[in-house]
């Protein structure tokens, strides 16, 4: 039984000055609330608040007696609100910068007399929406754990989101089309080479790796709307905090790269690692090693966990 969604209701000015109410929903697991050091948890693009328990997307490691153990934390999981998971979406998507979910998310933390975090750990473009936190409230968390992601989105990762932008603005099946050119830009030749070998499907006509992307093309248009999904494009397009206030965040920083990873390079990230311990002592780099390049933090749970219990 998954635990139910909650929701916060209050109105925002965007950074761009539009007015919205914004139903903020969320999910929580673990020990309840104020009975446990609280671990906020930044969902990924097409991800959503239910990230533990029989369906959660990030089972594997927030669990009982996982990395992140619900017998001693409080798990707290918001919706970027648009993602549709509480079928509220946004129509301007443009609207809206990481900047303003960070200020959403921290409004949701206020209003919920949360005034610390043991932890802020968010994966792509949940760990891009968490710098933002840390830029505008330094002294929220303990600990920061970015993974797979950067404080800025580099032109390299720009120009995929441009075209994923051309894409979704096609009127031919254009959630599935988009979906099909991130699962490469998600995974390496190497991982999609390994494991198809160029087999062929004689029913289907069709290379099996054809037939995989197609098939995660269809799936996602099944539970995710294109609204939700040009919004999330949007957002990982423009991750962009201020280079001055990296150094005012007063967490620890574990910044987790993938050695393949094309979307976040993990050079990029370690260049973000040396910048930041050049003016500050708590900030540690480590490398998950994987043929599967972006998505490895969805699939290499193994190391992860190992990773995360060591720094929790």
């Amino acid at each position: 039984m998954k635990p139910e969604l909650k929701h916060i209701n209050f109105s925002y000015q965007t950074n761009s000055g539009k007015q919205y109410n914004i139903p903020l929903s969320y999910q929580l697991f673990g020990k309840d609330l104020f009975s446990a050091p609280i671990i906020l948890v930044n969902h990924a693009l097409t991800g959503n608040s239910n990230v533990s328990g029989e369906k959660g997307w990030w089972k594997q490691l927030i669990a009982e007696n996982q990395a992140i153990d619900t017998n001693k934390y409080t798990v707290l999981c918001f919706n970027i609100p648009g993602n549709g998971f509480d079928e509220f979406l946004i129509d301007e998507y443009e609207d809206f910068t990481p900047s303003d979910i960070a200020r959403i998310f921290l409004k949701g933390l206020e209003i919920l007399k949360i005034k610390n975090l043991y932890a802020v750990i968010g994966g792509s473009l949940g760990g891009g929406i968490g710098w933002h936190m840390l830029s505008e409230n330094p002294a929220i968390a303990e600990i920061f754990i970015p993974i797979a992601c950067d404080y800025k989105t580099h032109d390299w990762l720009h120009a995929q989101c441009l075209v994923q932008k051309f894409l979704l603005n096609q009127n031919d099946e254009p959630l599935q089309k988009a979906r099909i050119h991130a699962m490469l830009c998600y995974r390496t030749p190497e991982s999609l080479n390994e494991r198809f070998r160029n087999k062929y499907n004689q029913e289907k006509n069709r290379l099996e790796s054809e037939d995989w992307l197609r098939y995660h093309g269809d799936s996602l248009n099944e539970r995710f709307s294109l609204k939700s999904y040009k919004l999330m494009n949007h957002l990982l397009m423009n991750i962009n905090v201020n280079d001055s206030y990296l150094s005012k965040i007063k967490a620890r920083i574990h910044m987790i790269s993938v050695d393949t990873d094309l979307f976040f390079p993990a050079s990029e990230i370690r260049m973000c690692c040396e910048k930041l311990k050049k003016e500050q002592d708590d900030v540690y780099y480590y490398e998950i090693k994987s043929i599967h390049g972006h998505d490895a933090f969805l699939m290499e749970y193994q190391q992860l966990n190992t990773i995360i219990k060591n720094i929790l």
